[in-house]
């Protein structure tokens, strides 16, 4: 059986917005026709590449943190001012913003998630059938090759540009705020200044 793009990817699809390759994976067989498109169903699939892509960038510019009601708000990452909430909600007492500043790293994860969802968009079987027919061949190849050479690079960069963000669309973890907290719970009783979080890229 031919491996699909999202398949032969494997781990590096944790690097996009969990929604956006469903989106992508759902709709994309329906606008190329199952691969058999004409010049309107190549239109369609063409802006759902990019509206794809420019989620996968626009979601490596957010991140998340804790309200004083104890759930996950987003925002958009700033700079030099931090988080720019996309909520009303107030962070909690421990939650320092201004820590959540752009940083070059931000970039950095925005080139990866590009790479990682044109490889899977470009090679995707239907997309291949839709405007490169005759590339199928070739297809076979690229999907042995391309996410192998992927994973080193996009590992050397993380090793270099370490991502701890928890933006839109991405599967939610501990937040670092929490980890701190927690782990210093018995270094502040008694006094009222708290930990802040430290982003480091």
């Amino acid at each position: 059986m031919t491996k699909t793009p999202l398949s032969a990817v494997g781990d590096l699809i944790k690097l996009l917005p969990t929604g956006t390759v469903f989106v992508f994976q759902f709709v994309n067989p329906v606008l190329t026709n199952s691969g058999e498109c004409n010049a309107t169903n190549r239109w369609q699939s063409a802006i759902l590449l990019v509206a794809c892509g420019l989620s996968c960038a626009f979601s490596s510019f957010t991140d998340s943190y804790t309200g004083t009601d104890k759930k996950r708000h987003y925002g958009i990452v700033t700079d030099p001012y931090g988080l720019w909430q996309l909520s009303s909600v107030p962070p909690a007492d421990f939650v320092d913003l201004s820590g959540y500043r752009l940083k070059f790293g931000d970039f950095v994860h925005v080139v990866l998630a590009l790479l990682v969802f044109a490889v899977l968009g470009l090679l995707d079987n239907n997309t291949v059938h839709c405007f490169y027919p005759d590339f199928v061949s070739t297809q076979k190849q690229l999907l042995q090759v391309l996410p192998t050479v992927t994973g080193v690079v996009a590992g050397a960069l993380f090793m270099l540009f370490p991502i701890n963000r928890h933006g839109v669309g991405y599967p939610l973890t501990v937040d670092s705020n929490e980890l701190t907290v927690d782990s210093n719970k018995t270094t502040h009783i008694g006094t009222d200044t708290a930990p802040k979080r430290q982003t480091t890229y």
